[in-house]
């Protein structure tokens, strides 16, 4: 087994809702839960749809797009193992499926945040076990 050399928290692998999402993630898709009755997207993922209350889902790939809802610019680290990452900014994405997540945006300064911002999903393999959902600014191509 490899050695584990990601510092900073990881997801808990324990519930196996938990386990099929970062398994996706692990693939490099992004799936999030949509409910085969109504066609209600949700995250985080769970038994029941909130919309209709029928426990018929899939796991539906998404687009990988979005925009920037909210964030907030974290100045101390409220863990030793951010401090290296301070001033950092926590970013809620509204995905275009209508869900939010919380992640993280690569290639934005925080100063340059804003809201609507145009952001795509990138994968970053931080263990051999475990691979994050992170964010990335949309590039225009013109």
């Amino acid at each position: 087994m490899a050695e584990r050399t990601y510092k900073r928290s990881l997801p808990r692998l324990r519930d196996p809702m938990a386990v099929a999402f970062y398994g996706h993630c692990k693939n490099h898709e992004l799936r999030f839960q949509r409910c085969t009755d109504c066609q209600a997207w949700r995250h985080v993922p769970r038994d029941l749809c909130a919309k209709c209350g029928s426990f018929n889902w899939e796991w539906a790939k998404s687009a990988g797009k979005g925009k920037v809802f909210s964030w907030t610019t974290a100045m101390q680290p409220m863990l030793p193992p951010f401090a290296d990452a301070i001033p950092y900014s926590p970013v809620v994405i509204e995905m275009d499926e209508g869900v939010r997540m919380v992640s993280w945006l690569t290639n934005v300064a925080n100063d340059d945040l804003r809201l609507g911002l145009p952001v795509e999903v990138e994968f970053e393999d931080v263990t051999p076990e475990v691979t994050l959902p992170k964010f990335k600014k949309v590039v225009s191509s013109q």
